[in-house]
């Protein structure tokens, strides 16, 4: 069985997902892939890190094109997919982000999962979690869900955070981290 997680930013669904996997006794794979990619691609860490799961505004880098049509963030993708796609095939896992719930929508052991919270429970998240400034984390929220926003849309043409692409769509700020992991392994 595999568990895809995506996810709004500072919604506690990476935690969810690492304490799913630890409970189930799965594989979890979140920064893994970024190794795996790296290691297999030839991209840097830190250019998958800042832009494998999400479309960044900023970088006009990532949208040079190679010799076959495609740009780096393409070549990127397809790095991922086939990482993805490699470790559903190992076995039981639960895997971050990175689009793995359209990559792997043919499968039939795939449970797809989005969390979500309300705004004010991700920005506090964020300050505690991440140590953001707490007069700084709405910007950072708000940047983070437009470029995951505009990255699925762009490599699946689906609309990101669409209840239809999920079997499950939590709350966890109504239902806290640990919630969540219970109702996702009771849905298993």
């Amino acid at each position: 069985m595999i568990i895809t997680i995506t996810r709004e930013f500072g919604s506690g669904g990476r935690t969810i997902a690492k304490k799913l996997a630890e409970k189930l006794g799965y594989a979890y794979y979140d920064y893994e892939i970024v190794q795996q990619i790296a290691q297999e691609s030839g991209f840097a860490k830190e250019y998958i890190e800042e832009n494998g799961e999400d479309a960044s505004s900023t970088s006009t880098f990532g949208f040079i094109w190679n010799n076959y049509g495609y740009n780096l963030s393409d070549e990127l993708y397809i790095a991922q997919r086939n990482v993805i796609c490699e470790l559903a095939d190992k076995g039981n896992c639960v895997i971050v982000g990175r689009c793995s719930d359209y990559i792997l929508r043919d499968r039939k052991d795939v449970l797809n999962v989005f969390i979500h919270a309300d705004f004010e429970y991700r920005k506090n998240r964020v300050v505690s979690v991440y140590g953001q400034n707490e007069f700084a984390p709405d910007k950072r929220i708000k940047d983070k869900d437009k470029r995951r926003i505009a990255y699925y849309k762009y490599y699946t043409d689906r609309k990101w955070a669409d209840a239809k692409n999920y079997q499950l769509c939590l709350d966890s700020g109504v239902l806290g981290i640990d919630k969540c992991v219970e109702i996702i392994e009771s849905a298993m």
